[in-house]
């Protein structure tokens, strides 16, 4: 009898571990947990694409508590904290992605934007400069790069970066040229020397239709200098378009 009870009891408890067992999660397989990964980064991407940057940072750090050192993610966590106008947060999101890559060099560009923003133009600088040095053959980056040259008066070194950019893409100035770190031009008077810097560089390639839109834009925004488009030599195949004297007359002739 008292064997019978005995085995009543350990069935019992034998029942009462099963249960309990049953009852816990099950430990995720690496599968189930990039799985999870992939599907928080795509409900992140979505509702970044959706300007939705408080929810999308939400699921890029839902990601990122599964997958702890994903530079992928963490940048992505930075662009949504940048859109939130967060610098602090975006910085530091950009910083763990070059650490656990060190060659990421959109993570490493994007510091420098941050910086750019922030008017650090010195540490803006030596980050875009590394960006470009990992890879040279990013249009954006030399964008990047010309916009810092820019913003600290040196327009020779941002008109050589902004035409290696466009050697690269020829299509890249036709873009928003107020959209990435350009945006961040804010004077009526800079955004008229900007215009007259990207007509002087369309000059040089030749493309006289955009270099006379940059020239209307530049005119628009209250460029004073216009009339050097007469005595620089960047312009001389210019000179002789009509539609030019329509933007800027020709000096009078004494």
């Amino acid at each position: 009898m008292r064997s019978l009870t005995m085995g009543i009891a350990l069935v019992a408890m034998l029942m009462l571990l099963s249960t309990y067992t049953a009852g816990k999660p099950a430990p995720q397989s690496k599968a189930d947990k990039a799985a999870t990964v992939a599907e928080l980064e795509k409900t992140g991407d979505l509702a970044r694409a959706q300007k939705d940057y408080s929810k999308a940072a939400e699921s890029f750090r839902a990601a990122l508590r599964i997958d702890r050192k994903n530079s992928r993610l963490y940048n992505k966590l930075g662009m949504a904290d940048l859109n939130k106008n967060d610098l602090r947060s975006a910085r530091q999101d950009f910083e763990k992605a070059a650490k656990f890559n060190p060659k990421f060099s959109d993570a490493i560009s994007n510091i420098g934007a941050v910086d750019y923003i922030a008017k650090k133009y010195g540490s803006a600088e030596k980050y875009f400069k590394r960006a470009v040095a990992l890879d040279e053959s990013r249009s954006s980056y030399h964008i990047n790069l010309g916009a810092v040259w820019f913003a600290q008066g040196k327009l020779d070194r941002a008109i050589a970066e902004y035409t290696r950019a466009v050697e690269l893409d020829p299509e890249i100035l036709k873009q928003d040229s107020r959209s990435g770190v350009v945006a961040q031009i804010a004077s009526a008077e800079e955004r008229a020397k900007y215009s007259y810097m990207l007509a002087k560089i369309y000059a040089r390639r030749g493309d006289l239709d955009n270099c006379l839109e940059c020239l209307k834009k530049a005119k628009e925004e209250g460029y004073r200098n216009l009339a050097n488009v007469y005595k620089e030599e960047d312009f001389n195949k210019l000179r002789q378009d009509p539609r030019l004297h329509d933007i800027v007359p020709p000096p009078v002739q004494k």
